[in-house]
């Protein structure tokens, strides 16, 4: 498991982010990056880019391989990654501190962040790996019709699309964290204090005015063309005073014209139908059907749903990503 430990950011040169920079744009073509083509994407001496490269090492943000079939060289780490993030962010004077971690997922972490004017925000990095290539393969369609991928390129296009799909429909008045900013793996979003994720939630008070609400957003959802995919109390906050339900981590989105929308539509509706039976011991005869949604905007075609924006897909094919083998 990766822990982010921000420590050394401070003592970082601007030679260590050239020679983690060099070794991220040579991970566009390489699956491991040879010594003298960092040296040379860096813009320093064979010798000054070792002696840099080893210090990366000692710390854990490149590693050396050296096998038969990939050859010998270096790949970045999810903490060279995450300091990659982390600088840029910073550099755009979006935060200028990481706090304490306060949530941790099957593929990302989450940490409280601190920006400009004593801002606190919510900083989520993907983190893609932590299941096998073929149940990623089986859930998200980032790698097309690839055989394998970076984790590193794969938790990049999953961040892009959180942020694709969170801007889209907070602009449109969705129940969605506000976001931030964004860039590799890293997303930054408004940080929900006063929220409790709804798995942790015992007891409820009026149980149906939260049921309500819940298929009130899948409703939504649908009316926009889309379907969360994962709609379930891990990924549902509970708003303490006022009840309100917000929905988090969805780079799983599809569309309803997707030729599984329905099996996807009420796989959402019965997750939550099963949580509140089992949890509030509250069961109602009403629910939505996907038969009955009418249509009311495309914003599935705005967001290309099993994909990103246009501009994003220009993007990452636009500046140093990672090869695909």
């Amino acid at each position: 498991m990766v822990k982010l430990d921000v420590t050394m950011l401070r003592y970082l040169t601007r030679e260590h982010f050239r020679v983690l920079t060099a070794v991220e744009m040579g991970m566009k073509n390489h699956e491991v990056v040879p010594g003298p083509l960092i040296a040379s994407i860096a813009a320093l001496k064979h010798g000054g880019a070792h002696k840099i490269i080893k210090d990366l090492i000692k710390h854990k943000l490149l590693a050396y391989v050296h096998n038969h079939k990939k050859g010998e060289g270096y790949r970045l780490t999810y903490s060279g990654y995450d300091y990659l993030a982390l600088k840029a962010l910073a550099t755009r004077d979006v935060l200028n501190s990481v706090g304490n971690q306060i949530g941790v997922g099957k593929e990302s972490d989450v940490y409280v962040a601190g920006g400009d004017e004593e801002k606190e925000y919510a900083l989520k990095l993907h983190r893609l790996g932590r299941t096998s290539f073929r149940q990623l393969k089986n859930k998200r369609d980032y790698h097309k019709h690839r055989q394998s991928a970076s984790w590193l390129y794969l938790s990049r296009i999953a961040a892009m699309k959180e942020y694709a799909y969170m801007k889209a429909l907070h602009d449109r008045g969705l129940s969605v964290p506000r976001p931030i900013d964004f860039n590799r793996h890293a997303v930054v979003m408004e940080l929900l204090s006063n929220c409790c994720p709804l798995i942790q939630v015992r007891n409820l008070e009026d149980p149906g005015t939260v049921y309500d609400e819940c298929m009130r957003l899948i409703v939504s959802l649908a009316e926009h063309g889309l379907i969360h995919g994962d709609f379930n109390e891990f990924n549902l906050l509970l708003e303490e005073d006022s009840l309100k339900v917000i929905m988090i981590d969805f780079p799983q989105m599809v569309s309803t014209s997707h030729e599984n929308a329905k099996f996807y539509f009420d796989r959402d509706v019965e997750c939550i139908r099963s949580f509140f039976a089992k949890r509030f011991h509250f069961e109602s005869e009403l629910y939505p059907n996907f038969d009955d949604i009418s249509k009311l905007t495309s914003l599935d075609v705005e967001i290309s749903v099993s994909g990103f924006t246009k501009e994003m897909d220009e993007s990452l094919q636009g500046v140093s990503g990672f090869v695909i083998y």
